[in-house]
């Protein structure tokens, strides 16, 4: 079986769109301003196979953390080669839109932010709502000073012990959504959301029920890695959608099924699939943030907080530089043949289950 696991953005988006040609697969791309390296062009790469006018559309979208997009590429590589081969099929008046790398900048790059280091996952905000693109989280500044050093990263830093010393002071769930909710006062700063909507965040909200062929029930699978044990995953559910953990447990595997509502997991501002949910109108839409899990949740800040200092303070090229850069990969796409192989195929029965979940939505509404 060929790896679905690719060494590049570009070779990432170049296997994508080949498979989906396999599969008479429809791909539209959606160049961004930003350039890659060697200026190359970047694109968001949306592929729908299926029914043209279907009942139900499974959505998975990958790469919205730009470096978490080499696991989610690989997953969506891993079911067209799947489909091509006829190992799954997909049933009469049901669709799968693919969106291939939705921060493209940040997977031709390595890194976990866009061209303004926004996390577009803390970017789309409900501005008719009365939501601004102000504020920290409580208790943000006792973590400010931890999280952005205004200095380049060093391999002698005793960023553990204070990390482990203000989880002890203020508990680990409060220190926990101080860092990850979303700020929005510190551009240079780590889970910054932007000051408006992204060029990316813009194109989803316009372009994201086309891409459904305007099918009345959705479901919608975000893969992200980096948070839980090590070759895992979890099923985040957003509090959108806090009335329905029932159908998300009879769908999916129950006991990986997460509610964020009941502080298992931070409840974080600007989600996408969130601010997807609250404008689906008419549409029976769900939303599921898939989490893989890497390494320990400190290791996995550390690469953030030591990626982030190389990108503001050195030159690429600079050994420091690279160094932080390859913790970052492997941070989020550890080189483990065993996870690779255990989190493609997990995440291939996902997007499987969501498949199956979106076909059923129609004859179990509630």
């Amino acid at each position: 079986m060929h790896d679905p696991f690719q060494t590049s953005y570009t070779v990432a988006r170049d296997r994508v769109r080949d498979a989906a040609a396999t599969v008479h697969g429809t791909t539209d791309s959606y160049t961004i301003t930003a350039r890659g390296p060697d200026d190359g062009e970047l694109t968001i790469d949306v592929i729908i196979v299926g029914a043209a006018g279907p009942e139900h559309t499974t959505v998975i979208s990958s790469g919205l953390h730009g470096v978490e997009g080499f696991f989610g590429s690989a997953v969506q590589l891993a079911w067209l080669r799947d489909l091509a081969t006829g190992r799954v099929t997909l049933r009469d008046r049901c669709a799968v839109t693919l969106i291939h790398a939705l921060n493209p900048y940040g997977f031709a790059w390595c890194r976990r932010v866009n061209e303004d280091n926004v996390d577009l996952n803390r970017n789309a905000l409900t501005l008719d709502d009365g939501e601004r693109y102000r504020g920290v989280p409580p208790h943000y500044d006792d973590v400010h000073r931890l999280l952005n050093p205004p200095t380049a990263p060093s391999r002698h830093e005793a960023f553990r012990l204070e990390a482990a010393w203000t989880a002890w002071r203020l508990g680990r769930r409060v220190v926990q959504a101080a860092v990850a909710s979303g700020q929005y006062e510190h551009p240079a700063g780590l889970f910054f959301g932007g000051v408006d909507p992204a060029q990316v965040t813009r194109l989803v909200q316009e372009r994201f029920w086309s891409w459904t062929r305007a099918a009345p029930e959705v479901v919608h699978v975000d893969l992200h890695t980096g948070l839980g044990s090590f070759g895992d995953y979890r099923l985040l559910i957003e509090p959108v959608h806090a009335a329905e953990i029932d159908w998300f447990r009879t769908r999916f595997d129950a006991a990986r099924v997460v509610p964020v509502a009941d502080g298992a997991a931070y409840a974080a501002r600007g989600v996408m699939g969130a601010w997807l949910a609250r404008q689906a109108g008419a549409c029976l839409y769900r939303f599921v943030c898939a989490e893989f899990g890497t390494y320990s949740a400190i290791r996995v800040l550390a690469a953030l907080r030591a990626e982030n200092r190389a990108h503001r303070f050195l030159r690429r090229g600079d050994p420091a530089h690279t160094r932080a850069t390859r913790e970052l990969v492997e941070c989020f796409c550890p080189k483990s043949p065993r996870w690779r192989r255990l989190t493609v195929q997990r995440g291939v029965e996902v997007v499987q289950q969501a498949i199956a979940a979106s076909s059923s939505v129609n004859r179990n509404r509630e």
